[in-house]
Order: C-alpha cells, then sequence, then structure tokens
C-alpha cells in the first residue's frame, strides 16, 4: 500500500492549534506501517472524552471545544481519521473503504487500550466511531452522537439504487454551487410519500459525486464557507477566484482555510476527502452486514447513550429519529442549532452537553 505524509512543516501556519502531537503506529491488511495521530489535553485522571471528527475536515475541528471541556476536567482525546489532519494518508481509491477505516480504528484503540471513555462521534466520526464502540464495548461507559447516524437501508428501491449509480458514473459536471444547491434541499426528502422521492440517497449522491470528480477538492473554501460568516459579495468574490485556478489568491477565511488545507500539500494527498463519501451506505453495499451487526449492539446497549443534533442540518435533520429506534435506550439532547459542524460554531453548547452528560450518567 502506498502511504503519504503530510510533513510537519505544512502546519506550521495553522492557528489556534496548540496541541501537542502524539502518533500510534498500526498494521494494515497488507503489513503496511499505518501511523495515526491524536491529541491528548486535560487532566489525566479525568473522565476521557473520545472524539472523533469527520469528511472532509480533522481533529482541528474540536479545537474551540476543547478548553471548555478541560475547564470542566474533562480529558479529551480526538484522532485524526487515516486520510485526515496529521495522520498518514493512504494513496489509493480502494484504500478507503468503510470496513478498513472501522478496522484501522478499532486497532489504534486496541494499541492503545484506552478504556472507560465517553464516545462523541459526528458525520464521518459517527458511522466509524460506532461501528468501533460496538466493537469493543467493554472500553465504552457510555456514547454521544450528534450529526451523524449508521445507516441501514437493505430495503431500498432498485429505483433508486440505479439511479444512485448511473449518476455516479454520469460525465455530469457538478460545481461547488450546484452541488450545494443539491445537498441543502435534502430536508425535502419529507415531503412526499413516495419512497423513491423522498430517498436521501438521490440528494447526497451529488456529495458523492462532487467530492470523486474534484481532484483538487476545495476543502478550505468549502469549510470557510460552511464556518464562517461571509457576505455574498465576498463568497462571490472567492467563488470567482476558486473558478478560475487562484482560489488562495482571495479566500474566504484566511484561518479557516488554511487549517483545513493545511494536511494535504497536493491533491495526490486528497483521496480520502474525496473517495469516503462514496462509501457512506446511503444504498446497499458490502458494508450492509458490518452496519446491521453493530445497530444490534445498540439495539440491546443499556449504558447511557446521548443523541445531541443540530436540528439545521440538511444532511442529517430527520437521523435522529432512526437513531432513537435504533437504540431505545438513547435519550434526545435539545437541538443546539450551529449546523453540520456544529462543534465549530456552537463550541461552548455542544461541551456544556458532553460535560453534563459524563458527570450526571
Amino acid at each position: 500500500m502506498k502511504i503519504l505524509r503530510t510533513p510537519d512543516t505544512a502546519f506550521k501556519n495553522v492557528k489556534n492549534y496548540p496541541f501537542e502531537p502524539h502518533y500510534t503506529t498500526i498494521k494494515t491488511h497488507d503489513g503496511s506501517d499505518l501511523r495515526i495521530h491524536h491529541i491528548d489535553e486535560g487532566p489525566k485522571d479525568g473522565p476521557i472524552l473520545l472524539a472523533m471528527h469527520g469528511q472532509p475536515v480533522w481533529s482541528y475541528l474540536y479545537s474551540r471545544m476543547i478548553p471548555y471541556l478541560v475547564e470542566a476536567g474533562i480529558r479529551v482525546i480526538a484522532p485524526d481519521l487515516p486520510g485526515y489532519g496529521k495522520s498518514d494518508k493512504p494513496a489509493s481509491r480502494e484504500d478507503y473503504s468503510y470496513q478498513r477505516q472501522v478496522n484501522w480504528m478499532t486497532d489504534w484503540l486496541k494499541t492503545n487500550d484506552f478504556k472507560d471513555l465517553t464516545f462523541f462521534g459526528q458525520d464521518w466520526g459517527g458511522l466509524i466511531g460506532l461501528r468501533v464502540v460496538a466493537n469493543e464495548q467493554h472500553r465504552f461507559s457510555r456514547v454521544a452522537m450528534g450529526n451523524t447516524g449508521l445507516p441501514y437501508n437493505p430495503d431500498t428501491p432498485q429505483e433508486v439504487i440505479d439511479q444512485v449509480k448511473a449518476f455516479r458514473e454520469s460525465d455530469t459536471k457538478l460545481t461547488v454551487m450546484s452541488m450545494q444547491k443539491e445537498v441543502s434541499q435534502m430536508d425535502g426528502q419529507n415531503l412526499s410519500d413516495d419512497q423513491t422521492l423522498r430517498s436521501p440517497a438521490l440528494k447526497f449522491m451529488y456529495w458523492q459525486k462532487f467530492c470523486w470528480d474534484t481532484v483538487d477538492l476545495p476543502i478550505g473554501f468549502l469549510m470557510s464557507n460552511m464556518m464562517a460568516k461571509n457576505s455574498i459579495v465576498k463568497i462571490l468574490v472567492s467563488y470567482f477566484f476558486l473558478n478560475i485556478g487562484f482560489r488562495k489568491l482571495f479566500p474566504l477565511n484566511k484561518v479557516i482555510d488554511q487549517a483545513y488545507e493545511a494536511p494535504f500539500p497536493d491533491p495526490s494527498y486528497k483521496m480520502g476527502p474525496r473517495a469516503m463519501p462514496s462509501h457512506v451506505p446511503t444504498i446497499p453495499d458490502e458494508s450492509l452486514d458490518g452496519v446491521r451487526q453493530a445497530r444490534e449492539v445498540f439495539k440491546n446497549w443499556q449504558k447511557p447513550f446521548l443523541s445531541v443534533f443540530a436540528g439545521d442540518d440538511p444532511v442529517t435533520n430527520g437521523v435522529e429519529v432512526d437513531i432513537l429506534k435504533m437504540c431505545p435506550n438513547a435519550t434526545s439532547a435539545p437541538n443546539i442549532g450551529g449546523g453540520h459542524f456544529f462543534q465549530w460554531s456552537k463550541p461552548k453548547e455542544l461541551s456544556a452537553l458532553l460535560s453534563e452528560f459524563i458527570k450526571n450518567t
């Protein structure tokens, strides 16, 4: 397996990330060394929160929450998934299956022998992390998650499956704007009684195709657009420079842009963010049985389980219904807003919810 490693110098301009790096090396299926990075902040004798990020971000996403959590006496461990942040980056599309990410992070967890954990995951951090929890139940005392799920769609209509596959393989060219327009309408899945018309797979496929087809995925621009408060004029001007190949001349938000582009010195490092959306099981795939087994674990889960969603994220609005069905023991926290990446936009509120959850259970 060919594996890329981002040099430390690539992170020299990243602001507000003063955390000491920790590295763990595991073996891949073919015997290659894969180095996974994590941060470890807060009192060593405090309750441990294992916080996992999603796509296309890294542990930097938790940088605003860590001060609040540490102040509450919580020890925060936040890894970078392989392909992201300061972790190694396998170079081939085929390297990034859902199962491999679960295997890698399970091995990382076992190698570090972390125990008595509270888990929190969002986006891919939930898809991967919930399966890691199911694999290593004895290491976890409680689970919290939000703006994510454990999708299980064995009964997806064949018409939807065919349409999604045909679209992914089509010559359709998507721009940032055309992709965002479709994804923002995912809430519309509830407008029709026809299962085919309301399938979220038919909207999420735009994100899947855009990510894979875009060799130099504009992660900094996308995160700046989602995380910073930008005027319409600034967005349009930045979008213009993005389209003509001079994105760095006019970033939407320099701090955010630098932080989320830093892990990727050139487009060859971006294979993980490009490939992984296509592995979200919005339609049945090779992950079906693994997801089913994990959901069976949570169906009988008796430890504390907290569902905390933003409530204003079109990608995951409505997913909480499935989470509460999957885990009857789960409790639901009030929606706190903040959009998809609410760790960044609502750090104080989310930290308070997680701190109380840990202390009260």
